[in-house]
């Protein structure tokens, strides 16, 4: 076979590969229910540290403006 059909065929088992993968995505189960609302959880869980963290950094930063400025 030439470069050109090898490249057909090639183009093709994967198209087909590609149909059959994604036309066999079953429904989650509980288990993976009960994991993605864990994931859910805790990534909300980290942007509140976040914005606390942010919010204790910011008040300290202030803190620390007042007490040099009454230093001067």
């Amino acid at each position: 076979m030439t470069k050109v059909g090898n490249w057909i065929i090639s183009a093709a088992i994967l198209g087909l590969v590609v149909a059959v993968v994604s036309g066999c995505e079953k429904e989650k189960g509980p288990m993976e229910r009960a994991g993605q609302k864990m994931d859910n959880a805790a990534g909300k869980t980290g942007e509140q540290i976040d914005k606390a963290t942010k919010k204790t950094g910011e008040s300290l930063e202030k803190a620390g403006d007042k007490i040099k400025d009454s230093v001067k």
